[in-house]
């Protein structure tokens, strides 16, 4: 008996299968004898492919599925590349997994890695079925595609080799990961983004370097792949939990975190699939015409038809991938009626690629998109008691704090914080005494104790001028919908952080000035690859400011995973980061950041602080700003649950990655030094630089604790003062112009 009755998916697009399958079958099978993969011996007996397994787990239908359009050639080395890829996984179980060898995975892996080789260098010779194949694939794959495509898909076949070290030791310790961490490991692991590299290939789209790290881009490929995931682990749970003892697969997961049956674990499972599909249709159709427009890439033009062949391509592959899924002996498929099924003629059309026209309430996805439009402003929801999140670490105050204070609202004042500003009438975002009620020094001398009086006075500047902005955007473009000038505002700012640390425009704003200071101040001493760097974090912040403006315009309360990973961007996180990192940016390779050790370690605990700021400000961004980027209301909305119980959630969720962070800290940052040979200067700076993401996550919910910009009686004393001003026949003037006029 299967372990729960598979859920209604979402399947919006049709099925369609490559007339050359048959030729690719018989392709496959043939390579897949030449490599070695039917007479590999297991470590207990027997072998981990014959004939008759790999006959009956089709990958040849599992790529025409998934590739309905490519030539048959094509469609013969992408198949290849998946008998390879599952290969690699089977061997793996069975020479490592089962018997939790970690030093010969390490050593396998390693090896595996020099068969992707750069141009000009040779492979060794081949020990082993997935080595062999490797080196065959890795020649007959990448001398058609550029250097960037071969660097991309290097990295994402690594990760998936790789990262399967990761679920390896969870296994070994009987881990099982957070929603969050799942989430992000299994990009990693889970070899999607792999998937999607390849369908470049297939559909002779190829991303053009220049977009390929854009978000629109990215999330492209993100949904994909989450959605990829989320479908595989729904049809894979018996075999992988029950059988094979593998705990990396999202409804057990949901079910640990949680606390719930299997079943309602399976449903919140698909509840997510169809999310991050609808993300994926959101995107491709707004985001990326935009992006289009705005990189001068009309229709006709050689970028926008590779980027909309590929956007095409990564549908089809859902399309399919569902389909194989629905077929294959591989996965727990009891209920599920394929397209060509002959028990859906009393139900609707029936043959190849008609699955889509059996239409159920699942199917269309509409009460996620009706649900995730149904937002009301300002609705009164009283205070939400934020209760008592976990934090294991002291709070540690800098002895320069009342100075810094000081400087802190003259610096305000100076930048012209205080002044009117359009969409305000008779007023600005903020005065002295609000200024001095935030207390953003306050934040600053806890998550910089150890700070000079100039070091304390520029991270106290920094976080003034992110919350000022942050306040700004929504005040004077947010109210009028007007999108236009917001992105005009924020195209700007690059200007005012020259690399060169040069000459400036003149600033035209407060946003502006106080940019231009920052940056003097602090790009001065740094060298242009770490100018660079900062920028780049800069900008990432303030473009997300406009992802919550098109939000806000379009009354759309974000996906799940998407709202998750755009509020470290909305917060600053990276921003933080970048200027906690600038005095050993020379010191440490940056490929040490980009582990996952580091990664994990970073946004765990940048989770913890955004989801605090998101527990305090519910009744300040619902009730008074008719705001809908907070996760409380997210998880209200996705759940379809009460804001207490939603409250209850964000809560557990901070809980699991402050655990989260305290296991790496304990146990994967020492391994990770290890696992590098890491000089003994450098694990000093590593474990300074996680010491300061403790006072970080404890400054930061200690501020919330004790700010009056949270608490009720404040929120109420400004909505008054708002009410107060000028109003009626005559006062209009008093408004001043948008701030598109005035640029």
């Amino acid at each position: 008996m299967q372990a729960f009755v598979l859920p209604d998916f979402y399947l919006p697009y049709p099925a369609r299968l490559n007339p050359h399958v048959e030729r690719a079958r018989e392709h496959s099978s043939a390579w897949a004898r030449e490599m070695g993969m039917l007479d590999t011996p297991k470590p207990g007996g027997g072998l981990v492919w014959d004939q008759e397994a790999l006959d009956r787990m089709d990958y040849a239908l599992m790529c025409a599925y998934t590739h309905p359009d490519c030539d048959g050639p094509t469609l013969d080395l992408i198949t290849d590349w998946y008998v390879w890829v599952f290969f690699f996984d089977d061997h793996f179980l069975e020479l490592f997994k089962y018997s939790r060898d970690l030093a010969g995975a390490r050593a396998h892996l390693d090896r595996l890695e020099s068969f992707m080789t750069e141009e000009g260098e040779e492979p060794p010779e081949p020990r082993n079925p997935a080595e062999a194949g490797l080196r065959d694939l890795w020649a007959r794959t990448v001398p058609a595609m550029s250097a960037d495509w071969r660097r991309r898909f290097r990295r994402s076949t690594r990760n998936l080799m790789v990262e399967s070290m990761w679920e390896l030791d969870n296994i070994d310790r009987g881990r099982i990961a957070n929603p969050i961490e799942y989430v992000q490991m299994r990009r990693r692991v889970g070899g999607a983004p792999w998937s999607a590299n390849l369908v470049e290939y297939a559909v002779g789209g190829e991303v053009p370097a220049s977009l390929a790290g854009t978000r629109p881009l990215e999330v492209l490929t993100d949904t994909f792949s989450d959605a990829v995931h989320l479908r595989n682990d729904l049809f894979s749970y018996e075999r992988e939990v029950r059988q094979e003892g593998e705990n990396s697969n999202a409804v057990l997961v949901f079910e640990t975190f949680f606390g719930c049956p299997t079943q309602e674990a399976a449903e919140l499972v698909n509840d997510l699939l169809t999310s991050r599909l609808q993300q994926f249709e959101h995107t491709a159709l707004t985001e990326v015409p935009a992006l289009l427009a705005e990189r001068a890439a009309p229709p006709g033009e050689a970028a926008a038809a590779a980027v909309t062949a590929y956007a095409k391509g990564l549908q089809d592959w859902q399309a399919g991938g569902h389909e194989w899924h629905a077929r294959s002996s591989r996965y727990m498929n009891q209920g599920i009626i394929p397209s060509a099924s002959p028990e859906v003629v009393l139900g609707g059309p029936t043959g190849l690629g008609t699955s889509a026209a059996v239409i159920t309430p699942g199917r269309l996805g509409l009460e996620r998109r009706l649900r995730q439009h149904a937002f009301v402003p300002f609705r009164p929801v009283g205070h939400l008691p934020p209760g008592e999140p976990l934090m294991p670490y002291p709070i540690r105050m800098s002895p320069h704090l009342g100075a810094a204070r000081e400087h802190c609202v003259e610096w305000a004042r100076e930048m012209g914080m205080f002044d009117a500003v359009p969409g305000m009438e008779l007023g600005g975002v903020w005065d002295e005494r609000r200024m001095r009620e935030i207390d953003l020094a306050h934040c600053a001398a806890m998550i910089h104790p150890d700070a000079d009086p100039a070091g304390l006075n520029l991270s106290a500047d920094w976080l003034t001028w992110g919350t000022y902005g942050d306040d700004f955007y929504p005040v004077v473009f947010g109210a009028t919908r007007d999108l236009a000038a917001a992105k005009a505002c924020t195209d700007r700012l690059p200007a005012f952080m020259p690399l060169d640390a040069g000459e400036t425009p003149v600033p035209a704003n407060a946003i502006e000035r106080g940019l231009a200071d920052l940056w003097r101040r602090t790009a001065g001493p740094m060298p242009e690859g770490a100018r660079r760097r900062f920028r780049a974090a800069v900008e990432t912040m303030t473009e997300s400011w406009l992802w919550e403006l098109a939000n806000q315009a379009a009354n759309r309360i974000p996906d799940p995973i998407d709202y998750v990973e755009m509020r470290r961007r909305t917060f600053g996180s990276d921003m933080t980061m970048g200027l906690a990192r600038l005095a050993h940016w020379d010191e440490v390779p940056e490929e040490l950041y980009l582990t996952r050790t580091m990664r994990e370690l970073e946004t765990a605990a940048q989770d913890y602080a955004c989801f605090t700021n998101d527990l305090f400000s519910y009744q300040k961004e619902i009730e008074f700003e008719g705001e809908m980027h907070n996760l409380v209301l997210v998880i209200e909305n996705f759940l379809g649950v009460d804001r207490w119980r939603a409250r209850d959630v964000v809560a557990d969720l901070m809980t699991a990655r402050m655990r989260q962070f305290q296991h790496i800290v304990a146990e994967e940052l020492p391994a990770m030094f290890d696992e590098h040979d890491l000089d003994p200067s450098v694990r000093e700076i590593l474990t300074r630089h996680a010491e300061r993401l403790k006072n970080w996550m404890s400054g930061i919910l200690e501020w919330h604790r004790r700010c009056a910009r949270y608490t009720e009686a404040a929120l109420r004393r400004d909505r008054e003062g708002l009410l107060t001003r000028p109003s009626g026949l005559g006062t209009s003037a008093a408004r001043l112009a948008p701030a598109v006029s005035r640029a």
